[in-house]
């Protein structure tokens, strides 16, 4: 099986609107990687909608979306996080959370109706925002003697690879991070360097 080297999400913020029998579904389509930062979100929405019966969510991390989390917030059961999970996937984007925010009008809708509202409301959102091509990164340390900086810097730029931090010292080390389909050809271009110690992360 090929390794996946680019995966889709969504860029910035949008937001969808689906009414139904008096019911308003508000959604939220986010770029969002980690569990803390999908509970950071939520939180900013549950207070901005203090008032509303439910916010109902579903994310995907990671490349090949492999991770992922349905929550019907009190909602019939697999009515609300499955249909807005399901539209995650029609759409096969990632790195991505999906709330969706409803006000009771007074009518009930039952749970085909739910399911109707809001995997049309998330699938609003997902529509209304923009939908960006990412490459997959790969993080590294690199730890080599301060004699060979020249050689590695250079083979860096080169790659044009993104440095998140560097330690200058007898030992030297650099954490960076690079589209996984450059990590071959960094691999050779280090090879020369028998001291040189690459640790993926």
């Amino acid at each position: 099986m090929s390794v996946k080297t680019t995966y889709k999400t969504v860029q910035g913020i949008s937001e969808g609107l689906y009414r139904e029998k008096g019911s308003k579904f508000i959604a939220y389509a986010a770029p969002c990687s980690s569990e803390s930062q999908a509970k950071e979100l939520l939180e900013l929405w549950r207070k901005e909608h203090h008032q509303a019966r439910h916010l109902c969510f579903a994310y995907r991390f990671g490349p090949e979306g492999l991770i992922f989390r349905a929550n019907d917030d009190g909602e019939p059961g697999n009515s609300a996080g499955i249909p807005i999970l399901g539209q995650l996937q029609s759409f096969d984007i990632t790195e991505v959370l999906v709330g969706v925010v409803r006000y009771f009008g007074g009518t009930k809708l039952g749970v085909g109706g739910l399911v109707q509202a809001y995997k049309t409301a998330a699938r609003d959102a997902i529509e209304n925002g923009v939908i960006v091509e990412k490459a997959v990164q790969k993080q590294l340390k690199l730890i080599f003697p301060m004699a060979q900086m020249p050689f590695v810097m250079h083979a860096l730029k080169q790659l044009n690879l993104e440095i998140i931090s560097r330690e200058f010292s007898d030992v030297c080390e650099i954490h960076l991070a690079l589209p996984i389909a450059t990590f071959e050809t960094l691999l050779s271009e280090l090879s020369v360097l028998p001291s040189l110690e690459i640790i993926p992360f």
